[in-house]
């Protein structure tokens, strides 16, 4: 069944916005890039589709009012430090990986096997951590779900709106990794693959660095 007509404005708001929210550099697009480089289009798009389901869960949470215990100081802080040691320490995994890249490179040695790490469930798994340990998602749900015609349309629209921002995120996720895999198909050099985990690794710090200086700016 389709929706009223007086919620579409909302459904409509929602997929842009989640297009508008997903598109723009951070940590889990930057993932997606490297591993649609190194992996192809599934692993790539497994990074996007854990972030979603993590964005998701963040929704009903805020959606049912649970979340709200994580929009206290202490609560935000929490979610900071849990968010800010991933980050580093996926810096620590891409810079490592792009020296051995490099190494191995140069050498003329085959490209590295890939890992277990590089595998599709663990990249829905990490994308499904960055997004669970954001401490701006929540926040960010909170004000997607408390928009006064949302609120004034009631609990549905509010699942509604929700859903619909997941959808404009997922299909973002989609068009990313179909325009990595087409960059991927047309050179195949070992360079991509010490250049992509290299700037993904200085990317990593960039955004755990960045999130520090924006939690403790206000």
């Amino acid at each position: 069944m389709s929706p009223p007509s007086s919620l579409l404005p909302l459904t409509t708001y929602g997929i842009v916005l989640g297009w508008s929210v997903a598109w723009p550099p951070g940590p889990i697009n930057a993932e997606i890039i490297r591993r649609g480089l190194a992996r192809g289009f599934w692993p790539a798009c497994a990074v996007g589709f854990g972030a979603s389901t993590g964005d998701a869960l963040w929704a009903l949470l805020a959606v049912m009012g649970a979340g709200v215990l994580f929009v206290s100081a202490s609560g935000r802080l929490l979610l900071l430090g849990l968010s800010t040691l991933l980050l580093l320490v996926l810096a620590v995994v891409f810079l490592r990986g792009a020296v051995r890249s490099y190494v191995a490179w140069r050498a003329g040695a085959p490209l590295a096997a890939p890992r277990a790490f590089d595998s599709t469930r663990a990249g829905f798994a990490l994308g499904l951590g960055l997004a669970l340990s954001s401490p701006w998602n929540i926040a960010f749900w909170f004000a997607v779900i408390g928009r006064a015609e949302v609120m004034a349309a009631g609990l549905a629209a509010g699942a509604l709106v929700a859903a619909a921002v997941i959808v404009g995120a997922v299909a973002w996720v989609v068009v990313l990794a179909t325009l990595v895999v087409v960059l991927r198909l047309h050179s195949q050099s070992g360079a991509w693959e010490v250049i992509a985990k290299g700037a993904t690794g200085l990317l990593m710090l960039y955004f755990a660095i960045s999130g520090i200086a924006r939690f403790l700016a206000g």
